[in-house]
């Protein structure tokens, strides 16, 4: 980001940006250096809020989603800016304690009830469709560890009673449709089994192999479009069943392995010209492998636009686990309007880092017209980002292992990551083993998590501390912390969890 602002001081860039105008297209980022003076520098240690699992702000900032602990009921809070007067006797250099609670921040709207008596509101799923301040949240019963496959499942992918998907409009809690699945298993985790682009959703079945496209329509009805599984043409069930006399008894493929078959089948043979060889490289690169190929299943699913999907293949195993680094795995780009797969790469394919590393926007491509997400910092549009993601690259013992972990993380997993402008890579630097921009769970530390100027690598912004102001905590005891950013306010939680103690939410503002 080339620097637009002649002096650091704030109320030099307002008369700057008075007086100059940035270069085209680089309006967002000229404002966005104005958060190098706006920054949270005050802190209210274990303010007072109610008992509520939070969630995360909506990309457009007007919403904070949270869970009652029971994770029965949706409750959501409008941002607001704390107002109060102070007389002479205040001290001028603290806040009055009615300022200090959490509803002189947050004002609640409502909370509504999800889930019945024997099932749980997933409190890591949510997806937000900025465009009609949709929410999409799931709730499920107890998963079962009865693996027998059933007609049509995979064996080895546990079942869950029942999911729900619930469509709500956040701005009045109005639950407009619902969508559920019946002995079943979606990866609710983080929100990895579902992906949103514009109005289409993708929830992908583990259990049955099966990739829903649904459209949200303006109405804000859930509408299944596309089945993607045993089938992937609209007329393929129709075409079999008319054939039902001579396909009696026949076992047949998954549509979708069928593709993944004849892509690698043709991939192979047209390695070799040589008439003579081909036939024993089929054997070697094929043949030998069939039956590998055949135990693929589908792990994770993402959209690349509106008619491709980017699919991670892998081992039942893998499929359901929580580390799938070392896993073998295949990433296909599918076509759903021709139904083919026009391309495939091994887990450990140089081609496909290349692709990760330039091009890594396209992966997580916003086209929801957010002003702000889509300025979330990468290795393909930051060069700090990329200096960074080289410096790990050149320290790493095996290429290889090094490419296997970074395409681990494909494909990628909708709206995990922060677009606060204090994730900026281009204007703070901070430890991304301790705080990121992206949605997880982080060990805590018991000194403060520093963010330093980038233009000034010596002068430390602000900071920001998670748990007790006391540190009277014990260090023994497990402690993890999340942050949650506003997406363009100087605002953020940090919430603290110790086991068998109470949680503790500091809130972070520019006073």
């Amino acid at each position: 980001m080339a620097t637009f602002f002649r002096s650091a001081n704030l109320a030099s860039r307002v008369f700057d940006r008075q007086f100059l105008s940035p270069r085209p297209g680089a309006t967002v980022n000229t404002v966005r250096q104005f958060y190098e003076n706006l920054v949270p520098s005050y802190t209210i240690c274990d303010i007072d809020c109610p008992d509520y699992s939070f969630r995360k702000f909506t990309d457009d900032g007007n919403y904070l989603v949270a869970f009652s602990r029971n994770h029965q009921d949706l409750i959501v809070y409008r941002p607001i800016w704390p107002t109060f007067s102070c007389n002479e006797l205040c001290d001028s250099h603290d806040l009055p304690p009615k300022a200090k609670k959490f509803d002189s921040f947050f004002k609640q709207l409502y909370s509504i009830s999800l889930a019945s008596s024997n099932e749980y509101i997933c409190k890591d799923f949510f997806l937000y469709m900025e465009r009609h301040q949709f929410g999409l949240f799931a709730t499920s019963t107890a998963q079962s560890n009865d693996t027998s496959a059933t007609e049509g499942a995979i064996h080895g992918v546990p079942s869950i009673e029942k999911i729900t998907f619930y469509l709500v409009r956040l701005d009045d809690g109005a639950i407009l449709d619902e969508k559920a699945f019946r002995n079943d298993f979606i990866n609710l985790a983080h929100s990895i089994g579902a992906y949103l682009y514009e109005d289409l959703l993708c929830i992908v079945s583990l259990r049955y192999q099966t990739i829903h496209v649904l459209q949200i329509r303006d109405s804000g009805n859930l509408v299944e479009v596309r089945k993607i599984g045993a089938f992937c043409q609209e007329d393929d069930e129709l075409f079999l069943h008319s054939h039902g006399q001579a396909a009696r008894g026949v076992s047949f493929l998954p549509g979708i392995k069928q593709r993944l078959l004849s892509f690698i089948f043709r991939k192979t043979w047209n390695e070799e010209s040589d008439q003579t060889l081909r036939v024993q490289h089929l054997k070697k690169k094929f043949y030998f492998h069939f039956q590998d190929y055949v135990d693929l299943i589908i792990w994770k699913v993402q959209f690349l636009d509106r008619h491709h999907l980017f699919i991670k293949f892998g081992s039942v195993d893998g499929g359901v686990s929580r580390s799938t680094e070392q896993n073998l795995a295949f990433f296909a780009v599918y076509n759903m309007e021709t139904t083919d797969i026009i391309s495939l790469y091994q887990n450990s394919s140089e081609e496909l880092y290349s692709l990760f590393e330039y091009f890594y926007d396209h992966f997580h491509t916003n086209p929801q017209n957010s002003s702000h997400g889509n300025f979330i910092s990468s290795h393909s549009n930051n060069v700090h980002a990329l200096d960074q993601l080289r410096t790990i690259k050149n320290k790493a013992n095996s290429t290889s292992q090094f490419v296997k972990k970074m395409m681990a993380s494909l494909p990628y997993t909708c709206q995990s990551q922060s677009p606060s402008p204090y994730f900026d890579l281009s204007l703070f630097r901070y430890d991304e083993k301790l705080i990121s921009a992206i949605d997880r769970h982080r060990h805590c530390t018991e000194h403060p998590i520093k963010f330093i100027s980038v233009k000034q690598p010596n002068v430390v912004k602000f900071k920001i501390k998670p748990g007790s102001d006391s540190g009277a905590s014990d260090s023994r005891a497990k402690r993890i912390s999340s942050f949650l950013f506003h997406p363009f306010f100087p605002l953020a939680l940090s919430i603290q969890q110790t086991y068998m103690q109470p949680t503790v939410v500091n809130l972070h503002f520019r006073r």
